[in-house]
Parts: C-alpha cells; structure tokens; sequence
C-alpha cells in the first residue's frame, strides 16, 4: 500500500467525519422545526410563515449530505478491494466488508433516533387519528371565510401527509345531500381533547377567543369565554361572535371537549 494511497483514505476519512458533523447539525435542527410545529401548528397559518418550507429544505439538505457520505463510503470500500493482496485474502475481505456493514448498521441504528423523534410520533398521532372525530378546515384558501366542521378521519397517507375526511352531515348544498369527502393537510385539522382524559383538556381564561362547536351544530365557529370552569370537566360558557338576540349576545354552553384554541388569522 503506498502512500499517496494511504494519504487519499485518510483524506476521504476526514471528508466523512465532516460530512457525520454536518449531518448531526442539520438533523438538530429538523427535529427542533418538529417540535416547534407541534407546540403551535398553527404557526403555519400566518402570512408569510416559512416553517414548512424551511424543513423542506433542511431535508433536502440531509439526503444531500447522506448520499455524498455514501459516495465517498463506497469508493473508499473500492480502494480497499483494490489494495487486498491476492490470494488467502476472501477471508479477510470478507471480514472487512462484514465489519463496514456492520458500520453502516450501528450509524443507522444510531442515527434512528436522532434523526426523527418527533416526526416519527407525529406520524404516529396523526395515524392514531383514524376513526376520530376531529375539526377541519373544508373551505377553500381563497374563500372568504373559513369554515371549520366537524369531520371523520377514514385515513391518513403518511406519504401524501393528508387526512381523508368524512363530513357526516348531509350537505343541503350537495345533489342528493350526501356526505361529502375531503383530503387535507394536517394544517386544516385540529384534534378535539379526548373525552377519556379531560385532565389535559386546554384552560382558556375568560375574555380568551376560541373555537368551537356550535350548540345543536356540527359547525365551529369564533366565540368568547365567559366565565372561568371551576372543573376540568365543566362545559365552558361562550358567547359566539354573530349571535346576537334581541340587542345581546347569549350565553351558550359548549362541552370542554367541543372547545379548541382559535387559530391565528381565522376569517369568519
């Protein structure tokens, strides 16, 4: 083995350290753009909110950089082949290739958990999701209004990242008035709290917008807290904007359950 070999290993060894650092940093940040979009969802509703674009490119930036640690991986294993003395040597490349796998496995296996945390129970809530009755948001993005129902989860396509939903409300705006059928981003869906453990349902103090579901409805709409719940597992006293009677907005009672934070920029 010469040296200007030995001296181009060692430089392609430098090479895949730099690029294993590199990695590390760019899937930091993947996972902190994931639990930012946890925490707030509904940050990707604001104007000129650039979340989603930005773990796009972080993304591409990672598959960037594994496919160039692969590269480099795989012409550093063809040197090796080349450098192999002939003869009594399948063993021992045998035993190298073995040990490389073996590598690749433990970075993979390591690399698991780093990697997508976050994203993998996201995907796994999101999936969990299927049979549950959730809001959504059904109108159009150019609509001037955003209309918020209450829908079905059939499914949810982790490759499309889109829920198929079922309005179970016959539409009078539909011919024949049957269920309607939506597929949405998970931006346009926000899970109601499960009636099972209401000890995690949202506080919302008094004078706090919210939205929820309209007594007698399967509509959601903005509305006011009124008074503060002295239970977890008390109905909230809202007012609903628009919903005025004889001079007055009444006071209506909503299940906590019916109840979820108003998202920023809704139009109603």
């Amino acid at each position: 083995m010469s040296s200007p070999d030995i001296a181009e290993m060692l430089e392609k060894s430098k090479e895949l350290d730099r690029l294993r650092k590199e990695q590390e940093e760019v899937l930091l940040e993947i996972n902190k753009m994931h639990k930012k979009l946890q925490n707030t969802p509904e940050a990707v509703e604001k104007p000129g909110d650039n979340s989603l674009s930005k773990l796009k490119m972080l993304y591409t930036q990672a598959k960037e950089l594994s496919e160039s640690e692969m590269s480099i991986s795989n012409q550093l294993l063809g040197q090796l082949d080349a450098m192999v003395p002939a003869g009594g040597a399948g063993q021992q490349r045998r035993r190298i290739e073995g040990n490389e796998q073996k590598k690749k496995r433990m970075k993979v296996d390591s690399d698991i958990p780093r990697l997508s945390p976050s994203m993998r129970n996201q995907q796994e809530f999101f999936a969990s999701l299927k049979g549950e009755q959730v809001a959504a948001r059904v109108a159009q993005e150019d609509g001037e209004k955003d209309e918020w129902v209450i829908v079905k989860v059939t499914h949810y396509d982790k490759e499309s990242k889109e829920f198929e939903v079922l309005d179970e409300e016959p539409g009078d705006d539909e011919e024949g008035g049957g269920q309607r059928k939506y597929k949405l981003p998970w931006s346009h869906i926000i899970p109601f709290p499960k009636v099972t453990d209401l000890s995690i349902v949202p506080e919302f103090p008094p004078g706090k917008q919210v939205l929820a579901v309209y007594p007698g409805t399967t509509a959601l709409y903005k509305a006011t807290v009124v008074q503060a719940r002295k239970r977890k597992n008390d109905d909230y006293t809202l007012e609903f904007d628009d919903d005025e009677e004889d001079g007055s907005l009444p006071k209506r009672m909503v299940p906590c359950n019916q109840v979820v934070a108003l998202p920023d920029g809704h139009r109603q």
